[in-house]
């Protein structure tokens, strides 16, 4: 659908947890935009968020919601294994999709709602890491030749959140995010997903050569430290990795980026970005303020794409790709999904 007529968007969001938050904020700046109803399995929950946003309306139930506000679009924000399920509902009923990571719990159950969907709906996967300030600036450098051709890449993202305890007791992670005790897929499937994707936005197509992780808090059931090698089709090889009991770092997730390139390198740490070569150039950011602009950025363009019938930066074929590579590290740790 290309939405060129109306005064509004109108807009409906599934999900009221915490990441709503981000997401509401985002919608919030976009003048052109009516966010018309919310949400939640639990109504006390969707209301606590309509009183916290003003939005007119909650729900229990996505289907009669998406019936009775017939919006233009539906903001997908609950946990992954109902993702297929209410994506179809928006399909089924013509409503363009925005979907928070990842698509669905595995790579299989991925591709069968992309088929399911097909090209029904405009459908965005809310993958928001690589519309992070810091590299949308390191990719303009990238693109401007500023370090030549890249050989070598680090993304590392480093936590002390299952370490750092909070006044309840319980690690600081898990008391933001409780649902992350339980994943039996963890920090690769919900943290370095997102560098994953990053890497693949600011370098292209990369393989997965090897993989390796491994569970250092007792407090969760997945792998909660791991490091993934890749290799580009360019030939430039590096790693990602991550680890969430890393004790003297913050508790919020904390990233450093290395591009070493044939004329200068590219360093992000500590949240300054800096070209190193003959012309240096530095840049410095606020992580709050980034944290949020993430997801400013990420809504705004699916809502330009909207408007002006553009490609999605992060469309569900694009999506699929970082998928695969989250899927093949499994492989290679021996967590891979078991598709029946």
């Amino acid at each position: 659908m290309t939405i060129t007529t109306r005064t509004k968007i109108r807009v409906a969001i599934a999900g009221a947890g915490m990441v709503t938050r981000h997401h509401l904020r985002a919608w919030a700046r976009l003048p052109q935009v009516e966010v018309v109803a919310i949400c939640a399995r639990h109504m006390k929950n969707a209301k606590a968020r309509a009183a916290e946003f003003n939005i007119p309306t909650a729900y229990d139930d996505v289907a009669v919601m998406l019936d009775r506000e017939k919006p233009d679009a539906l903001d997908i924000a609950t946990p992954p294994e109902v993702h297929r399920e209410l994506a179809n509902l928006a399909a089924d009923r013509g409503i363009d999709i925005l979907c928070q990571k990842p698509m669905t719990a595995d790579l299989a159950d991925s591709e069968r709602l992309v088929s399911e969907v097909g090209d029904r709906v405009r459908f965005m996967v809310h993958e928001n890491w690589r519309f992070r300030p810091q590299y949308r600036q390191a990719a303009r450098w990238l693109n401007e030749g500023q370090i030549g051709s890249v050989n070598e890449f680090q993304l590392t993202v480093r936590s002390s959140g299952l370490v750092t305890r909070t006044e309840t007791g319980k690690p600081f992670a898990l008391d933001r995010q409780p649902f992350l005790a339980d994943l039996k897929r963890f920090i690769i499937m919900e943290l370095l997903i997102h560098h994953l994707d990053t890497i693949r936005y600011l370098i292209g197509p990369v393989q997965v050569m090897n993989a390796s992780a491994g569970r250092v808090s007792q407090d969760v059931v997945g792998e909660d430290l791991a490091l993934i090698s890749l290799k580009a089709d360019s030939g430039a090889l590096g790693t990602v990795s991550g680890n969430f009991s890393a004790a003297g770092f913050p508790p919020l997730p904390t990233d450093r980026l290395v591009l070493i390139g044939s004329k200068a390198s590219i360093l992000f740490e500590n949240n300054i970005l800096r070209l190193c070569g003959e012309s240096q150039k530095t840049l410095e950011f606020d992580f709050e303020q980034v944290y949020q602009q993430s997801y400013d950025n990420a809504i705004a363009h699916f809502v330009q794409a909207l408007e002006r019938d553009m490609p999605f930066e992060t469309g569900t074929a694009d999506n699929l790709q970082t998928l695969r590579l989250v899927e093949n590290a499994y492989r290679f740790v021996g967590l891979q999904s078991r598709d029946p």
